[in-house]
Protein backbone atom coordinates (compact mmCIF):
# COMPACT_ATOMS: atom_id res chain seq x y z
CA UNK A 1 0.00 0.00 0.00
CA UNK A 2 2.98 2.26 1.14
CA UNK A 3 4.49 1.72 -2.49
CA UNK A 4 1.22 2.71 -3.97
CA UNK A 5 1.07 5.62 -1.77
CA UNK A 6 4.33 7.05 -2.99
CA UNK A 7 3.65 6.47 -6.96
CA UNK A 8 0.38 8.47 -6.32
CA UNK A 9 2.19 11.51 -4.92
CA UNK A 10 5.21 11.22 -7.63
CA UNK A 11 2.57 10.93 -10.05
CA UNK A 12 0.46 13.73 -8.93
CA UNK A 13 4.10 16.16 -8.62
CA UNK A 14 5.03 15.18 -11.97
CA UNK A 15 1.72 16.41 -13.29
CA UNK A 16 1.63 19.95 -11.08
CA UNK A 17 5.01 20.17 -12.39
CA UNK A 18 4.12 20.26 -15.86
CA UNK A 19 1.14 22.46 -15.22
CA UNK A 20 3.75 25.02 -13.80
CA UNK A 21 5.24 24.98 -16.63
CA UNK A 22 1.85 25.87 -18.67
CA UNK A 23 1.27 28.13 -16.69
CA UNK A 24 4.53 29.93 -17.07
CA UNK A 25 3.53 30.03 -20.79
CA UNK A 26 0.57 30.39 -21.21
CA UNK A 27 -0.02 33.21 -17.92
CA UNK A 28 -3.18 34.73 -17.38
CA UNK A 29 -5.20 33.43 -20.30
CA UNK A 30 -8.44 31.40 -19.13
CA UNK A 31 -9.04 29.87 -22.62
CA UNK A 32 -6.15 27.89 -22.69
CA UNK A 33 -6.61 27.05 -18.74
CA UNK A 34 -10.28 25.55 -19.89
CA UNK A 35 -8.81 24.24 -22.66
CA UNK A 36 -6.09 22.18 -20.68
CA UNK A 37 -8.25 21.27 -18.36
CA UNK A 38 -10.60 19.72 -20.68
CA UNK A 39 -8.08 17.72 -22.78
CA UNK A 40 -6.54 16.47 -19.79
CA UNK A 41 -10.06 15.25 -18.35
CA UNK A 42 -10.82 13.31 -21.50
CA UNK A 43 -6.75 12.25 -21.47
CA UNK A 44 -7.58 11.08 -17.96
CA UNK A 45 -11.22 9.33 -18.77
CA UNK A 46 -9.35 7.64 -21.79
CA UNK A 47 -6.40 6.44 -20.39
CA UNK A 48 -8.32 4.73 -17.55
CA UNK A 49 -10.48 3.29 -20.40
CA UNK A 50 -7.42 2.02 -21.47
CA UNK A 51 -6.08 0.24 -18.50
CA UNK A 52 -9.69 -1.29 -18.00
CA UNK A 53 -8.82 -2.90 -21.74
CA UNK A 54 -11.31 -1.06 -23.92
CA UNK A 55 -13.96 -3.12 -22.58
CA UNK A 56 -18.08 -2.05 -21.63
CA UNK A 57 -17.96 -1.15 -18.57
CA UNK A 58 -20.57 -2.20 -16.16
CA UNK A 59 -21.94 0.37 -14.16
CA UNK A 60 -24.54 0.51 -11.24
CA UNK A 61 -26.99 3.32 -10.89
CA UNK A 62 -25.02 4.09 -7.45
CA UNK A 63 -21.79 4.76 -9.22
CA UNK A 64 -23.37 6.73 -12.02
CA UNK A 65 -24.83 9.10 -9.55
CA UNK A 66 -22.29 9.39 -7.02
CA UNK A 67 -19.74 9.68 -10.34
CA UNK A 68 -22.13 12.74 -11.62
CA UNK A 69 -22.08 13.67 -7.76
CA UNK A 70 -17.91 13.58 -7.44
CA UNK A 71 -17.31 15.23 -11.07
CA UNK A 72 -19.84 18.22 -10.25
CA UNK A 73 -18.51 18.90 -7.08
CA UNK A 74 -15.31 18.52 -8.32
CA UNK A 75 -15.89 21.28 -10.90
CA UNK A 76 -17.46 23.53 -8.36
CA UNK A 77 -14.38 23.21 -5.93
CA UNK A 78 -12.35 24.58 -8.93
CA UNK A 79 -14.47 27.53 -9.43
CA UNK A 80 -14.14 28.90 -6.37
CA UNK A 81 -10.52 27.60 -5.37
CA UNK A 82 -9.95 29.91 -8.30
CA UNK A 83 -12.61 32.93 -7.36
CA UNK A 84 -10.68 32.38 -3.79
CA UNK A 85 -7.28 33.18 -5.18
CA UNK A 86 -8.57 36.11 -7.36
CA UNK A 87 -10.23 37.68 -4.69
CA UNK A 88 -7.69 37.21 -1.73
CA UNK A 89 -4.58 35.99 -0.90
CA UNK A 90 -2.78 33.78 -2.61
CA UNK A 91 -0.76 31.96 0.44
CA UNK A 92 -3.63 32.06 2.41
CA UNK A 93 -5.83 30.72 0.52
CA UNK A 94 -3.73 27.93 -0.74
CA UNK A 95 -3.09 26.93 3.06
CA UNK A 96 -6.93 27.20 3.97
CA UNK A 97 -8.15 24.81 1.14
CA UNK A 98 -4.88 22.44 2.18
CA UNK A 99 -6.48 22.05 5.87
CA UNK A 100 -9.62 20.19 4.60
CA UNK A 101 -7.64 17.41 5.02
CA UNK A 102 -9.02 17.66 7.87
CA UNK A 103 -12.92 16.30 6.86
CA UNK A 104 -11.99 13.61 4.83
CA UNK A 105 -9.12 12.74 7.58
CA UNK A 106 -11.75 12.60 10.33
CA UNK A 107 -14.69 11.15 8.58
CA UNK A 108 -13.09 7.57 9.25
CA UNK A 109 -13.69 7.70 12.53
CA UNK A 110 -17.09 9.54 12.55
CA UNK A 111 -18.89 7.73 9.30
CA UNK A 112 -17.20 4.32 9.23
CA UNK A 113 -15.60 3.46 12.62
CA UNK A 114 -12.19 3.35 12.15
CA UNK A 115 -9.94 3.66 15.23
CA UNK A 116 -7.84 6.92 15.39
CA UNK A 117 -4.72 6.63 18.06
CA UNK A 118 -3.30 9.46 19.73
CA UNK A 119 -0.11 9.30 17.95
CA UNK A 120 -1.98 9.92 14.76
CA UNK A 121 -4.23 12.74 16.60
CA UNK A 122 -0.32 14.21 16.97
CA UNK A 123 0.37 13.57 13.99
CA UNK A 124 -2.64 15.70 12.06
CA UNK A 125 -2.54 18.53 14.10
CA UNK A 126 1.49 18.64 12.68
CA UNK A 127 0.57 18.60 9.48
CA UNK A 128 -2.02 21.15 9.67
CA UNK A 129 1.18 23.14 11.61
CA UNK A 130 2.94 22.46 8.30
CA UNK A 131 0.33 23.52 6.15
CA UNK A 132 0.15 27.26 8.18
CA UNK A 133 3.93 27.58 7.67
CA UNK A 134 3.79 26.74 3.93
CA UNK A 135 1.85 30.51 3.96
CA UNK A 136 4.66 33.29 3.32
CA UNK A 137 2.19 36.08 1.91
CA UNK A 138 4.05 39.03 0.30
CA UNK A 139 3.05 42.84 -0.07
CA UNK A 140 1.91 42.49 -3.36
CA UNK A 141 -1.00 40.42 -2.07
CA UNK A 142 -4.40 40.84 -2.34
CA UNK A 143 -6.06 41.78 1.10
CA UNK A 144 -8.76 39.95 2.95
CA UNK A 145 -12.73 40.47 2.57
CA UNK A 146 -15.76 39.55 3.18
CA UNK A 147 -16.02 38.02 -0.33
CA UNK A 148 -13.38 36.07 -0.48
CA UNK A 149 -14.04 34.06 2.96
CA UNK A 150 -17.09 33.25 1.16
CA UNK A 151 -14.79 32.38 -2.12
CA UNK A 152 -12.26 30.29 -0.26
CA UNK A 153 -14.90 28.61 2.87
CA UNK A 154 -16.84 27.15 -0.30
CA UNK A 155 -13.48 25.82 -1.51
CA UNK A 156 -12.79 24.24 1.60
CA UNK A 157 -15.96 22.34 2.15
CA UNK A 158 -15.84 21.04 -1.32
CA UNK A 159 -12.66 20.03 -1.17
CA UNK A 160 -13.14 17.95 2.01
CA UNK A 161 -16.75 16.35 -0.07
CA UNK A 162 -14.13 15.14 -2.55
CA UNK A 163 -12.59 12.99 0.09
CA UNK A 164 -15.61 11.69 1.44
CA UNK A 165 -17.11 11.23 -1.77
CA UNK A 166 -13.93 8.66 -2.59
CA UNK A 167 -14.24 7.12 0.81
CA UNK A 168 -17.71 6.38 0.39
CA UNK A 169 -17.69 4.80 -2.91
CA UNK A 170 -14.72 2.72 -1.98
CA UNK A 171 -16.64 1.66 1.52
CA UNK A 172 -19.74 0.15 -0.87
CA UNK A 173 -20.24 -2.93 -2.31
CA UNK A 174 -19.56 -1.21 -5.82
CA UNK A 175 -15.96 -0.94 -4.68
CA UNK A 176 -14.70 -2.30 -7.74
CA UNK A 177 -16.31 0.24 -10.43
CA UNK A 178 -13.70 2.53 -9.39
CA UNK A 179 -12.96 2.57 -13.24
CA UNK A 180 -16.57 3.76 -13.84
CA UNK A 181 -17.07 5.95 -11.31
CA UNK A 182 -13.85 8.15 -11.97
CA UNK A 183 -14.64 8.27 -15.77
CA UNK A 184 -17.65 9.82 -15.25
CA UNK A 185 -16.14 12.50 -12.92
CA UNK A 186 -13.37 13.03 -15.79
CA UNK A 187 -16.46 13.37 -18.58
CA UNK A 188 -18.44 15.67 -16.24
CA UNK A 189 -15.07 17.58 -15.43
CA UNK A 190 -14.83 17.88 -19.68
CA UNK A 191 -18.46 18.69 -20.09
CA UNK A 192 -17.55 22.02 -17.91
CA UNK A 193 -14.57 23.07 -19.24
CA UNK A 194 -16.00 22.78 -23.26
CA UNK A 195 -19.15 25.11 -21.45
CA UNK A 196 -16.73 27.16 -20.29
CA UNK A 197 -14.51 27.22 -23.64
CA UNK A 198 -18.24 28.27 -25.34
CA UNK A 199 -19.16 30.97 -23.00
CA UNK A 200 -15.31 32.31 -23.50
CA UNK A 201 -15.07 32.08 -26.97
CA UNK A 202 -18.38 33.90 -27.71
CA UNK A 203 -17.25 36.68 -25.50
CA UNK A 204 -14.00 36.34 -27.84
CA UNK A 205 -15.83 36.99 -30.85
CA UNK A 206 -17.47 40.38 -29.75
CA UNK A 207 -13.89 41.59 -29.17
CA UNK A 208 -12.10 40.16 -31.94
CA UNK A 209 -9.73 38.30 -30.28
CA UNK A 210 -8.20 35.15 -31.15
CA UNK A 211 -7.86 33.34 -27.64
CA UNK A 212 -5.92 30.34 -29.44
CA UNK A 213 -3.59 32.18 -31.46
CA UNK A 214 -0.22 31.36 -29.22
CA UNK A 215 -0.82 27.54 -30.03
CA UNK A 216 1.04 27.43 -33.42
CA UNK A 217 3.76 25.17 -34.59
CA UNK A 218 6.50 24.01 -32.11
CA UNK A 219 4.26 25.79 -29.49
CA UNK A 220 1.21 23.60 -30.29
CA UNK A 221 3.14 20.23 -30.44
CA UNK A 222 4.80 21.03 -27.06
CA UNK A 223 0.77 22.31 -25.46
CA UNK A 224 -0.32 18.70 -26.99
CA UNK A 225 2.39 16.73 -25.32
CA UNK A 226 2.08 18.66 -21.86
CA UNK A 227 -1.71 17.65 -22.56
CA UNK A 228 -1.16 14.06 -22.76
CA UNK A 229 1.53 13.82 -19.67
CA UNK A 230 -0.46 15.38 -17.59
CA UNK A 231 -3.87 13.78 -18.45
CA UNK A 232 -1.64 10.17 -17.80
CA UNK A 233 -0.67 11.44 -14.90
CA UNK A 234 -4.01 12.79 -13.30
CA UNK A 235 -5.76 9.19 -14.39
CA UNK A 236 -3.13 6.88 -12.60
CA UNK A 237 -2.91 9.48 -9.12
CA UNK A 238 -7.12 9.60 -9.29
CA UNK A 239 -7.00 5.86 -9.82
CA UNK A 240 -4.54 5.28 -6.79
CA UNK A 241 -6.09 7.21 -4.17
CA UNK A 242 -9.26 6.24 -4.75
CA UNK A 243 -8.40 2.55 -4.36
CA UNK A 244 -6.46 3.83 -1.16
CA UNK A 245 -9.49 5.59 0.18
CA UNK A 246 -11.01 2.41 0.45
CA UNK A 247 -7.93 0.31 2.27
CA UNK A 248 -6.43 2.80 4.13
CA UNK A 249 -7.52 4.46 7.58
CA UNK A 250 -8.59 7.91 6.40
CA UNK A 251 -6.67 9.31 9.29
CA UNK A 252 -3.38 7.66 7.48
CA UNK A 253 -4.23 8.64 4.18
CA UNK A 254 -5.64 11.93 3.44
CA UNK A 255 -3.21 13.81 5.55
CA UNK A 256 -0.35 11.45 4.43
CA UNK A 257 -1.29 12.16 0.62
CA UNK A 258 -1.79 16.01 1.05
CA UNK A 259 0.74 17.04 3.17
CA UNK A 260 3.49 14.93 1.45
CA UNK A 261 2.67 16.01 -1.69
CA UNK A 262 2.77 19.63 -0.04
CA UNK A 263 6.49 18.41 0.76
CA UNK A 264 7.43 17.10 -2.49
CA UNK A 265 5.88 19.92 -4.38
CA UNK A 266 8.16 22.87 -2.49
CA UNK A 267 11.38 20.58 -3.04
CA UNK A 268 10.50 20.75 -6.47
CA UNK A 269 9.56 24.39 -6.58
CA UNK A 270 13.10 24.72 -4.93
CA UNK A 271 15.05 22.26 -7.36
CA UNK A 272 13.25 22.86 -10.58
CA UNK A 273 12.09 26.06 -10.12
CA UNK A 274 15.00 28.02 -8.19
CA UNK A 275 12.44 29.41 -5.75
CA UNK A 276 13.65 29.77 -2.23
CA UNK A 277 11.94 28.51 1.30
CA UNK A 278 11.97 30.44 4.28
CA UNK A 279 12.86 29.61 7.65
CA UNK A 280 9.01 29.23 8.20
CA UNK A 281 9.09 27.46 5.19
CA UNK A 282 11.74 24.93 6.19
CA UNK A 283 9.94 24.32 9.32
CA UNK A 284 7.19 23.50 7.74
CA UNK A 285 8.79 20.58 5.33
CA UNK A 286 10.29 19.06 8.56
CA UNK A 287 7.38 18.93 10.51
CA UNK A 288 5.52 17.88 8.01
CA UNK A 289 8.15 14.97 7.33
CA UNK A 290 7.42 13.96 11.19
CA UNK A 291 3.82 13.89 11.01
CA UNK A 292 3.87 11.47 7.97
CA UNK A 293 5.59 9.20 10.03
CA UNK A 294 3.19 9.66 12.88
CA UNK A 295 0.45 8.85 11.12
CA UNK A 296 1.56 5.92 10.02
CA UNK A 297 1.82 5.23 13.72
CA UNK A 298 5.36 3.06 14.04
CA UNK A 299 4.89 2.85 17.78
Amino acid sequence: MYLLLAVSMLACLFGNVLKKLWGNQYPENAFLLHLFNAAISMVSAVALWALAGFKPLEISTFTLLLGILFGVVTALQAVFHLQALEKGPFSYTSVLVSLSTIIPALSGALLWDETVTAVQIVGILLMLVCFACSAEPSNSEKKVNLLWLLYVGSAFLLTGLIGVLQKWHQNTAFKGELDGFLIIAFLMSFLYSVLSLLLLWGRAKKTDSVPVERLRGRSLSVALLLMLTVGICVAANNKINLYLSGVMDSAVFFPTVNGGGLILSTLAALILFREKPSKKQWLGIALGTVAVVLLCDPF
